[in-house]
């Protein structure tokens, strides 16, 4: 789960995935933009995830998908699904289903697909390194093209092709190369100057893996990565599951059933 969570004019912004809506997207049928329409954040969260779906499903030659079985595989009930795909303005065929290539395109074009966001990496720890390293992420529009770290040691050593630079030097080479989006992998002392840099150099969107609430500018999306908060949900639901054991074993007036 990501949360997305900044600070705008130094006031915290929290998130509400679910009801909030993001910046509006054109919906679309058969590759024509027909209207504009808001999508919830949760939404997008989902259209990803049917991508990558039917992705799966297109590689091994499926052509049409029921909503039914799209959803099952997604994770996800069939009405939820279907009121997701009408943002596109994508109903599907009674008794057919969705045409998969088609719904592939329009996904593709609603989340911004149909070109490439390059992204820099700060913070080429053990972190970083997985990060420059994943080769999924070129295949799915999202090429890693800069590398920045403080450690003497790695300042022109190539870290998946690409040699690392120094963080001073984000702002320049980010306006150099397009960048993007920009992923924090640094210690939470050092995220919100490597977040300023970032700026600078005219990344407009930032995936935050540093424990810490960035300030941003209004035009600036922050989304923030907290796999420590993930673990402690984790916990409460091992914890509520073995209260619930034990609560079944407890009836009438306190008499426990042994």
């Amino acid at each position: 789960m990501v949360a997305r969570r900044g600070r705008r004019n130094g006031a915290e912004v929290p998130f509400d995935a679910d009801n909030a809506p993001t910046a509006e997207m054109p919906a679309v049928t058969d590759g024509d933009p027909v209207r504009v329409r808001s999508i919830p954040e949760a939404a997008v969260a989902r259209l990803a995830v049917y991508l990558r779906v039917l992705s799966a499903m297109a590689e091994q030659g499926s052509t049409t998908v029921a909503s039914e079985e799209l959803a099952t595989a997604a994770g996800v009930n069939s009405a939820k699904l279907r009121k997701d795909l009408s943002y596109l303005g994508s109903y599907g065929t009674r008794g057919v289903g969705y045409d998969v290539r088609v719904l592939v395109g329009q996904i593709e074009r609603t989340l911004g697909l149909t070109r490439q966001h390059k992204v820099a990496v700060v913070g080429i720890g053990n972190l970083g390194h997985a990060l420059a390293n994943y080769g999924g992420f070129p295949g799915r529009g999202f090429p890693v093209e800069a590398l920045f770290d403080v450690d003497p040691d790695l300042i022109g050593v190539p870290v998946g092709g690409i040699p690392v630079s120094h963080l001073d030097d984000i702002p320049e080479v980010c306006a150099e190369r397009g960048i993007s989006i920009g992923v924090i992998a640094t210690p939470p002392t050092a995220a919100q100057s490597v977040c300023d840099r970032l700026v600078a150099g005219g990344v407009q969107c930032i995936l935050n893996f540093a424990p810490v609430v960035l300030q941003v500018p209004e035009h600036i999306e922050v989304r923030k990565v907290d796999l420590a908060v993930e673990l402690q949900i984790l916990s409460f639901h091992v914890a509520r599951r073995a209260d619930e054991k034990k609560g079944s074993h407890a009836v009438g007036n306190g008499m426990v059933v042994p």
